[in-house]
């Protein structure tokens, strides 16, 4: 697990040693292990090391092949790649070292780019092939890990996060308008854009070739896609469920590998409770995490957002060395700019709690298991399907579908909300980036199943790809891995082929609802959260109590619904109602004042827009002002100068 970032001068112009140094320099909060740098000619590589697996010098990177050819760098975990590494061996690849970079590294000089449809694990990584100058960048099938790239003029940056590509001085720093429709729209970019003008996030499961002396880059190439889609071949449910308990022991057993102790998180769902059971068994004494929060102005339903009772209880149950840390209000204000320099760019949600669950997390260990996954493979979110199960057409369930994944700014506002620039986005069409999710996926619509498997499609693609992209960051901002078992490779095609009536248990029923009573909208279904993943619970019965498996869905969320409008009130205000606030130069402040007072007086839930709109502006005052601001970055403490954006404007 690393940080790595590049430059190629595709005109053929020797790269700048000190440039690409402070690219590097950018990245050492992932890296706090090593560095290292690689330039040859036009090309430079720079890394920052976290060592997991082989902590020796010879795990170094940047990696070149023994003949000089191909150079690695690489951030991620190969859970294969010992299998891969016999492979290879037989071949007659040599190795010096016991890292999984190397593995890669051969693999690619073996199989070229047919390579990464054999790695089960997480990576963003770029390998240069000396030979006919050219570049790779590529991601692992999920976007597990975010690889950001530009090209300025005849250059090309790339990085594990933006900030080093800022660092470069071909590019200046300022706001894509047509993304922050996309966020405004959706609290999430569905897209390959991002909030920095001209830098694009690879997509997942994504390769890119550059070439030199060409003059545009060439498009991603997808070497794997989600496809829900089920089997023809018909097993027995008690099959599945063996099948399915099987391939979740193997996914965690297989995460476990590392030369540096594995923690858990352990926020009192089955997910992580599950995970925790499994890797327990392996890792006696093994840690584990959650984060609580204090309830005493909470209201409503936030009142069951603390969790820390059933993380105990299964602490106890699976022996864990147990810890835990409780929000308050006030803990978000504390933690905003520190977290929009890390997370750059704002994505699902209020975050601020995983923040903290990693800083919690990384005081302890390098590597923690996440249950992130499962809900989007097994169908978790029954009540958003449910609200286009019955279509006429693909359309018809793109505009419902489209319609409830507005979660910010409802379409017909939009022209308000962004009357300062609205002339210089009117033709963002956000419907057609909603419908472009699904250019791969079958658009013919034979029924209920193939609605409910679109949306599975949709939230992988989009939902969690942001949740992943955030985790990321957060973790990474403290020095700390987060890996995924519920993305091991087998499970995931086993999960897309099982068929919809393990995952769902009332879709029968609101079915024969949309069919019978005209215009009658299925609402009582809608907030149904113990319905969902039915051969999972049934699975997971076995490794935690049935009070979990079969309590209500919780998400990892904070009641800032009632701490914005009560103790954190006085901050949202000074924020918000500031007329020198630097979201007011793209934002109407009457119109975004008006939608937060409704929230403040209590006839709206708006905390999804108030968090977005108090990230949005510590994220003007991080990266588009001239000011220095050396308290952001964790890695100042190590006496590397942050880097402060040239004159950054929206444009």
């Amino acid at each position: 697990m690393c940080g790595i970032t590049g430059i190629f001068n595709r005109d053929g112009k020797p790269v700048s040693p000190i440039l690409l140094q402070q690219m590097t320099d950018m990245l050492v909060h992932r890296g706090p292990d090593g560095e290292g740098v690689y330039t040859d000619g036009c090309m430079g590589l720079g890394h920052r090391r976290l060592a997991i697996i082989d902590l020796s010098p010879a795990g170094h990177q940047p990696m070149t092949t023994p003949d000089g050819r191909y150079t690695i760098c690489y951030n991620g975990e190969v859970y294969n790649f010992r299998e891969l590494r016999s492979q290879l061996e037989a071949m007659g690849h040599v190795f010096r070292s016991r890292t999984d970079s190397e593995v890669v590294l051969h693999a690619y000089a073996q199989w070229g780019l047919d390579c990464f449809e054999k790695f089960n694990g997480m990576f963003a990584l770029a390998i240069w092939d000396s030979a006919p100058k050219e570049l790779i960048l590529a991601r692992d099938r999920y976007g597990i890990k975010p690889l950001y790239y530009t090209q300025q003029g005849q250059t090309v940056l790339f990085g594990s996060e933006i900030k080093a590509i800022l660092a470069h001085p071909a590019y200046d720093t300022a706001l894509n308008l047509e993304a922050l429709v996309e966020y405004l729209t959706f609290q999430n970019f569905l897209s390959d854009k991002t909030l920095f003008q001209d830098i694009q996030l690879l997509p997942a499961g994504t390769f890119l070739k550059i070439k030199l002396k060409e003059d545009n880059l060439a498009q991603p190439h997808a070497y794997f896609d989600f496809n829900f889609e089920e089997s023809n071949h018909k097993i027995s449910q008690a099959e599945y469920l063996e099948e399915l308990d099987r391939l979740f022991r193997q996914a965690v057993n297989r995460q476990l590998i590392s030369d540096v102790p594995v923690g858990a998180y352990l926020s009192g769902g089955m997910d992580s409770g599950s995970i925790a059971a499994i890797a327990s068994g392996q890792l006696p004494q093994m840690k584990t995490f959650t984060i609580g929060f204090d309830l005493h102005s909470a209201s409503g339903m936030e009142l069951a957002f603390d969790e820390r009772e059933k993380a105990e209880y299964m602490s106890y149950l699976f022996q864990t060395e147990h810890y835990e840390m409780v929000l308050k209000a006030g803990d978000m204000e504390r933690v905003l700019s520190k977290m929009a320099w890390h997370l750059e760019e704002p994505r699902v949600g209020q975050s601020y709690p995983n923040f903290y669950a990693a800083k919690l997390a990384g005081k302890f260990g390098k590597v923690v298991l996440s249950g992130a996954g499962g809900d989007e493979l097994f169908g978790g979110y029954p009540w958003r399907y449910y609200r286009a199960v019955v279509n006429d057409s693909f359309d018809d369930y793109v505009d419902k579908y489209y319609q409830f994944w507005q979660r910010l700014i409802p379409q017909e506002t939009m022209p308000s909300v962004l009357q300062p620039i609205w002339p210089l986005v009117s033709h963002v069409d956000t419907r057609d980036i909603f419908k472009n999710v699904f250019t791969h996926h079958a658009a013919k619509l034979h029924g209920p199943t193939d609605s409910i498997n679109h949306s599975l499609y949709f939230e992988c693609k989009t939902f969690l790809h942001g949740l992943l992209v955030m985790e990321d960051k957060l973790s990474m901002a403290h020095g700390l891995e987060t890996r995924v078992p519920f993305l091991d490779n087998d499970l995931v095609d086993f999960a897309m082929r099982l068929p919809v009536s393990m995952k769902l248990a009332n879709l029968t029923e609101v079915v024969r609802i949309n069919e019978n009573a005209s215009g009658y909208k299925p609402a009582q279904f809608f907030e149904k959260t113990r319905d969902g993943k039915l051969l999972l619970r049934q699975m997971m019965r076995r490794y935690i109590p049935e009070s979990v498996t079969e309590d209500v869905k919780q998400g990892f969320s904070a009641p800032d619904a009632s701490w914005f409008k009560g103790e954190s009130m006085a901050y949202v205000r000074e924020l918000l109602f500031n007329k020198d606030a630097r979201i007011y130069q793209f934002l109407d402040s009457k119109t975004i004042q008006s939608l937060v007072t409704d929230h403040l007086e209590g006839r709206e839930n708006r905390r999804l827009l108030i968090w977005s709109l108090l990230y949005l502006e510590h994220w003007c005052d991080v990266f588009l002002t001239r000011q220095p601001a050396p308290q952001l970055a964790i890695g100042l403490s190590l006496g590397h100068p942050m880097y402060t954006t040239r004159g950054g404007a929206v444009r």
